[in-house]
């Protein structure tokens, strides 16, 4: 399985033997995938008296949620739902109506993190209907689209929708349309051997206590899963661009988007659409964490390089934190990616015609062509508005992403109109639609 070179296994194997000795974690695995394969794979201590394999199931907590968000996003691009639709178009009859499917999957809805149950991830769950009769206003702890707040609720009442729209259970739908096109037949609701049991750690003592395991019922859908690093790794290469068909790669972008920020004294993460989002050392990740009782685990895709990393482990708590951070450092540093060669492509004259210098007022912009007939719009220098263009039928370029993501560029014989902001060859050139100051330059 293993795709590195010595020097770079061994130096993984030492980062992960390190993380499982000091933290006293029972059994620990770690995978990296790396341009659509799994590149690398350990294990450490021991699962039934052996050494844990990529075939050992353990539980993936909230990495549940974004798999199931899939499945929301599959329904939107069916036109079965809008990400704008309230609850009541869908699931009506209860007191979160008024919240957005978009909000539910960002966290940002100001639902209660947590059930009007007892501790949900320790006790046998409540049916769906049960659940939904509960949530009242009081269950609503900040305005809707106002902040992020994390809502294992949220995941719920996303499952049930899913449950109605699909005319079958959340579970069914997500193995039907994600968990069996992508291979991953080794994801379950339960445990199946072999399986390594949930522990809590003493904190002053090396011994365990074996954590519950249980059905959540309607909390299933916020963290119930087992799954192997075999199918996890699976999911990170899916997380990273190669969807195998299950969902169109523009959606799997848009989930990626940051729609929210976990606040604090200094924010390194966010949310997109039931993704969970880091920015590490340059790099731009989405996945999941994930932790039950007895468990964590952690996903994470980096589209950009073709990364992914992995971890799952059964302990209740204490880790560092920055293991698969560390492990894909250590891979840039033992075998860092050369970059594609360079190789000239042709180019359309009228489009090559368009590069170079332009200016919005005075401040200089460089236009440039970029690969499959795009267009990059930039500063020459300092900071400033950047976006990239892609053509449309019309004749029209669309923003993909920056200031001016969403809008369109038209293209004249002497100046460029983006969302009404003229650009020109010249500074403020005097024949633009819509000139500069009154009179010339002077001193």
């Amino acid at each position: 399985m293993t795709q590195v070179g010595h020097s770079t296994a061994r130096a993984l194997l030492h980062r992960l033997a390190v993380e499982q000795a000091e933290c006293r974690v029972p059994s620990l695995t770690a995978a990296i995938v790396r341009d659509g394969r799994t590149a690398w794979f350990g294990g450490r201590g021991r699962v039934g008296g052996a050494a844990p394999t990529a075939a050992t199931q353990y539980r993936i907590g909230s990495i549940t949620k974004s798999m199931v968000a899939v499945v929301v996003m599959r329904l939107r691009d069916e036109g079965v739902l809008r990400l704008t639709d309230p609850l009541d178009e869908h699931l009506p009859g209860t007191e979160l109506g008024h919240l957005t499917i978009a909000q539910l999957l960002s966290h940002t809805a100001g639902l209660t993190a947590e059930p009007p149950t007892a501790w949900w991830e320790r006790t046998p769950g409540v049916p769906a209907a049960d659940l939904l009769e509960r949530l009242g206003p009081g269950d609503l702890k900040h305005r809707p689209g106002r902040r992020f707040h994390y809502s294992n609720v949220g995941f719920a009442v996303l499952g049930e929708l899913i449950a109605r729209r699909r005319g079958t259970t959340w579970l069914k739908a997500l193995r039907a349309e994600v968990l069996d096109p992508l291979g991953m037949t080794a994801t379950t609701a339960r445990p199946r051997a072999p399986h390594a049991t949930g522990y809590a750690v003493h904190p002053w003592a090396d011994v365990v206590l074996t954590e519950p395991e249980h059905d959540a019922d309607a909390m299933g859908p916020a963290g119930q899963l087992w799954s192997t690093p075999h199918d996890l790794a699976r999911w990170a290469i899916f997380l990273g661009g190669d969807t195998g068909g299950v969902l169109c790669p523009d959606t799997l972008a848009e989930m990626r988007e940051p729609a929210g920020v976990d606040d604090g004294d200094a924010w390194t993460g966010g949310f997109g659409l039931g993704l969970q989002l880091a920015r590490n050392g340059g790099r731009r990740l989405a996945g999941h964490t994930g932790s039950m009782p007895g468990f964590l685990a952690t996903v994470w895709a980096e589209p950009r390089d073709g990364l992914g990393a992995l971890f799952m482990a059964n302990t209740t708590a204490g880790m560092t934190g920055t293991l698969l951070y560390d492990l894909l450092d250590i891979l840039e540093e033992h075998e860092p990616r050369l970059p594609d060669e360079w190789r000239p492509v042709p180019a359309d004259p009228d489009l090559l015609a368009l590069t170079g210098l332009w200016h919005w007022g005075p401040k200089p912009y460089a236009l440039r062509m970029l690969p499959e007939r795009g267009l990059s719009l930039e500063p020459v220098s300092g900071g400033g508005r950047a976006s990239r263009f892609v053509p449309q039928d019309d004749g029209t370029w669309l923003g993909l992403d920056g200031y001016y993501a969403g809008e369109t560029l038209r293209v004249a014989a002497d100046h460029l109109d983006l969302n009404t902001f003229i650009f020109t060859r010249e500074p403020y050139d005097p024949a633009a639609p819509v000139p500069g100051g009154p009179g010339d330059w002077h001193a």
